[in-house]
């Protein structure tokens, strides 16, 4: 049973890890996931990823097997999964010796309610839920960290948490909610031009939390400032273009 269970996930593994690198993974943050929390809008994370299982309790609605899905809606549930294998976890049944999924939760989709020998069990002839790439919306973030945006013009700022990952372009759309044209803006640090098609850290603008709290001090201490500078769009597409060029210049001779 367990033989020709694992075989189908070897069938499926494969073409899955080649859509992956093709795929641009998206990084979202813990805090996304979490409001995402009901039967009718249920995202997940495990092994360093995050899914919309929405479809999947559509499918199952009204059935015992979704039950343990919709209660760790919004939440992480790596520790469902045998992380080297990428499998669901097995263990051996104290009773036949039988390797058997592990589902401390109760039953789940795709998985098969006979833990015995039974003339029931039928072999599972589909992808299993947690290795179909349909349901993947991104990465989970390996560091959520705080970035201060100052609008220059107006006076005003905001705080908020970004991806390590993320580059200045996705914390430009993160921070659409506090400036809808945030985007026409010039950013920059401390003076200086940033690279937007970079991430904070590629930017040399780095997290020093944890040095902060070595010495006595709170984590928020200091908090990395982007700049928003108001200009006009002929002088945005010139600054762009010079950006461009210093960006091509660094790649070519330094």
């Amino acid at each position: 049973m367990v033989a020709l269970q694992r075989n189908i996930l070897d069938d499926y593994e494969h073409p899955a890890s080649i859509s992956n690198l093709i795929k641009h993974d998206k990084y979202f943050l813990p805090t996304e996931v979490a409001i995402h929390n009901k039967s009718n809008d249920c995202w997940v994370s495990y092994n360093d990823n995050v899914y919309d299982l929405t479809d999947l309790c559509r499918l199952w609605l009204g059935t015992r097997a979704i039950k343990p899905i919709i209660a760790h809606a919004g939440k992480d549930i790596s520790h469902w999964f045998d992380h080297n294998r990428k499998d669901i976890k097995y263990y051996v049944h104290p009773v036949t010796g039988v390797s058997v999924p592990y589902c401390p939760h109760g039953p789940i989709p795709d998985i098969s309610d006979c833990v015995v020998p039974s003339t029931t069990w039928r072999p599972l002839n589909k992808c299993p839920w947690w290795l179909e790439d349909k349901y993947k919306l991104g990465k989970l973030t390996k560091n959520p960290r705080p970035c201060r945006i100052i609008n220059v013009l107006t006076g005003t700022s905001c705080v908020i948490m970004v991806c390590e990952e993320d580059t200045i372009k996705r914390i430009q759309e993160r921070a659409l909610i506090f400036n809808a044209n945030g985007k026409s803006y010039l950013w920059k640090f401390e003076g200086k031009d940033i690279d937007l098609d970079c991430t904070l850290t590629e930017n040399n603008i780095l997290d020093e939390r944890e040095r902060f709290v070595a010495c006595g001090l709170p984590e928020d201490y200091y908090i990395p400032s982007l700049m928003c500078y108001y200009i006009d769009k002929d002088d945005l597409g010139k600054c762009q273009i010079k950006c461009r060029r210093d960006k091509n210049y660094r790649r070519t001779y330094l």
